[in-house]
């Protein structure tokens, strides 16, 4: 019984062996192409997003380092202003309003400019501005919230396009290895078509 089972096992092992003559070149390439694009897409879109991502935050990390070496906090006080209701530019989706500040330098040298607040402050209230080097009232520094969301958008956005292009390339490979096909098929039916014709004949 088990020789019976041992034989067996070998025919159907050397038949899957043996070479297939319905299956072409093109067919082999396409297989070992499919393989590769499934390789890369569970591996190398995500390292892809991965180095992407860590070069993007560790260079907004750099830049957020400098903004605050640069620039320093002061406490300020409103003088007054126009009232808006439109986002700011930096992004921010809350009402915001432009205002007159006025604040005292070290030197006791007092000092005034303009600075975005949040809508519905008032003349009286105080606000913390930043100043750079020159002492001009500049944005805040970069959050580690944004730098962080800005790794991750660029990481995904890597990855993404990563993954697009294996499969653009994939549909490319695809596309040639069909039109290898037919051409391969229509030289075989020339071969084999008169044959069969003097055959049914």
């Amino acid at each position: 019984m088990r020789t019976r089972e041992t034989r067996t096992r070998t025919r159907v092992i050397g038949r899957r062996q043996r070479h297939n003559p319905l299956r072409r070149r093109s067919d082999v390439v396409e297989a070992w192409t499919a393989l590769a694009v499934a390789v890369v897409l569970c591996v190398g879109a995500p390292l892809a997003g991965l180095a992407a991502g860590w070069w993007a935050y560790d260079g907004a990390r750099s830049t957020a380092a400098e903004q605050r070496a640069e620039r320093h906090r002061v406490r300020a006080e409103v003088v007054g202003g126009t009232p808006a209701t439109t986002p700011s530019a930096e992004g921010d989706r809350r009402p915001v309003q432009r205002v007159g500040v006025r604040w005292t330098e070290p030197g006791g040298q007092v000092r005034t400019g303009t600075t975005r607040v949040s809508a519905g402050t008032r003349a009286g209230d105080h606000t913390d501005i930043w100043l750079d080097g020159r002492d001009r009232i500049v944005p805040a520094p970069t959050s580690r919230t944004v730098v962080w969301q800005h790794g991750l958008a660029v990481g995904a956005c890597a990855a993404g396009a990563a993954g697009a292009a294996v499969l653009a390339l994939h549909a490319v490979v695809r596309r040639v290895a069909a039109r290898r096909r037919l051409a391969e098929w229509e030289r075989a039916w020339a071969r084999t078509g008169p044959e069969w014709a003097r055959h049914r004949t």
